[in-house]
């Protein structure tokens, strides 16, 4: 069983820069691969950024593309999520997850442990 716990969400100004991280614990972290999803108010959630296990292999969803950066430092058990030039369209709970193998995703039914996530506003 895998515990995962986001930090870094708060309320920023359009423009600002955010880094959210999620701290991992119960498994072998670099056997994951990571996921960041968000999940804004009337909406469904749906995939930002995710990472093979060993780091290598990175995805983005488009509307992200060139603004965040997703990385992971397997030695401290822990994922990143670098958020630039942030936009009211970005508000959202920001969940993270950890899939079972380390192959890199987007499909959030492939997700088998989930945060209980951390709230990102961005005001215009």
């Amino acid at each position: 069983q895998v515990q995962l716990v986001e930090s870094g969400g708060g309320l920023v100004q359009a423009g600002d820069s955010l880094r959210l991280s999620c701290a991992a614990s119960g498994g072998t972290f670099s056997n994951y691969a990571m996921g960041w999803f968000r999940q804004a108010p009337g909406k469904e959630r749906e995939s930002v950024a995710a990472i093979s296990g060993s780091g290598g292999a990175t995805r983005y969803a488009e509307s992200v593309k060139g603004r965040f950066t997703i990385s992971r430092d397997n030695a401290k058990n822990t994922v990143y999520l670098q958020m630039n030039s942030l936009n009211s369209g970005d508000t959202a709970v920001y969940y993270c997850a950890a899939r079972k193998v380390p192959f890199v995703t987007v499909a959030t039914r492939s997700y088998d442990y989930w945060g209980q996530g951390t709230v990102v506003t961005v005001s215009a």
